[in-house]
Order: structure tokens, then C-alpha cells, then sequence
């Protein structure tokens, strides 16, 4: 990946992550919402990758939300209701 590609990716995931809070109705502000949604980011693409799923920029966009939402999720699983 390039240094380009790495800072999009960054970027792109915290407008994920603020949109999965917002679907999540998270309440631990936007700075961790946008961390969530890079890792969740992340792991939605894993797991798409994994399992074969290929698509245009709206398909992945949905999966990064997706990976986010679980993200958000298993963190309230973890840590209690405060996520």
C-alpha cells in the first residue's frame, strides 16, 4: 500500500466509523467511533475477502459499515453498556 492509499483508507474508515455510531446509537464519542470504524473497516474487508464477496465502491462501502457495526458491537459485548 502506498503512503496515498494508507491516509484514504484512514479517512474513509472514520467516516465509517462516525456512521456506524450514528447506526449504533454509541454513545463514547466520535474519536473512538472513528477508531472502531477503522478496525471494523479493516475487518469487513478481511472478512469479504474471505469470503469471495467482490464488488464496486457501494459494496464495500456496505461492508465497512457492516465490519464497524460488529466492531461497535463486540465492544459492547467486552466492555459493557457504555459502548
Amino acid at each position: 500500500m502506498t503512503l496515498q492509499e494508507i491516509v484514504i483508507f484512514i479517512l474513509v474508515g472514520a467516516l465509517i466509523g462516525w456512521l456506524a455510531g450514528l447506526f449504533m446509537k454509541s454513545h463514547h464519542g466520535f474519536w473512538m467511533n472513528c477508531l472502531l470504524g477503522i478496525v471494523g473497516s479493516a475487518l469487513g474487508q478481511f472478512i469479504a475477502g474471505l469470503i469471495g464477496l467482490v464488488g464496486g465502491t457501494i459494496t464495500l462501502l456496505i461492508v465497512d459499515v457492516v465490519g464497524a457495526c460488529l466492531v461497535i458491537a463486540l465492544a459492547r459485548l467486552l466492555f459493557g453498556k457504555k459502548f
